[in-house]
């Protein structure tokens, strides 16, 4: 009788889940800008074939589709049924913020038209429209405030004194103080306004500049709203 060989075969490589080609995308859009996300840029930082990620995406097209849903899906549209219509909306507003701050590539993916095309893009317009209508705000209204307040945040973000993704916590420290000298140095005569703001003009304290921003856009809304009751949803 013929022993038996011990043979042992190469475990397999482990299966690439679509999930995970997201995750690494989004790392990778986050870290280099999209322009530069590749399929075979992301394959190499896989260390897998561009083949094996065609398998789940047939082009960037529909890996761009997918991350406009993944970051969409990282907004809280939970609204609490006993919060007032105005605190629905902020925490909406906040948690959009709060995304956009977490992934530098999400402004340029909702910029690049990737808005409304998930389930959950639609269910944070329908909370937020949702806590409107109960402000009295018609359809129109409704839907024009939801889009100014999607843009507010994305302006918050891009606008934020001394926003580069490209550039290190150094350089844009640098940069604003060279700003903040400039400023400092114009004729005080003709600008004591400027000259006095260089400071704040041209530096960023992050958290007052964002809520700043979220009071300035929730004070126009609740001045609008033709109802002024922000109790709670009624039993």
């Amino acid at each position: 009788m013929t022993a038996k060989q011990d043979t042992k075969s190469a475990p397999a490589a482990p299966k690439l889940s679509k999930g995970a080609v997201v995750e690494a995308a989004l790392a990778l859009g986050d870290a280099v800008g999209l322009e530069a996300l590749t399929i075979r840029r992301l394959a190499t930082d896989l260390g897998v074939t561009p083949m094996a990620l065609y398998w789940h995406f047939r082009s960037k097209e529909e890996l761009l589709a997918a991350l406009g849903d993944r970051v969409w899906a990282e907004i809280d549209s939970e609204a609490d049924p006993a919060a007032s219509w105005p605190a629905q909306v902020r925490g909406l507003l906040e948690s959009l913020v709060q995304m956009l701050r977490a992934h530098p590539c999400a402004s340029q993916l909702l910029l690049s038209g990737e808005k409304l095309h998930s389930e959950a893009a639609l269910r944070v317009a329908e909370t937020a429209l949702a806590a409107l209508a109960r402000g009295g705000f018609e359809p129109a209204q409704a839907s024009e405030v939801t889009s100014r307040a999607m843009w507010t945040a994305l302006t918050l973000v891009m606008s934020e004194p001394g926003y580069d993704p490209a550039l290190s916590p150094a350089e844009r420290a640098e940069q604003q103080r060279q700003a903040g000298i400039r400023l400092a140095m114009l004729p005080p005569d003709q600008f004591p306004h400027l000259v006095a703001a260089a400071g704040p003009m041209t530096s960023c304290d992050p958290e007052f500049h964002y809520q700043f921003g979220i009071d300035l856009l929730m004070a126009g809304i609740e001045a609008l709203a033709p109802r002024q009751d922000t109790g709670g949803s009624p039993d």
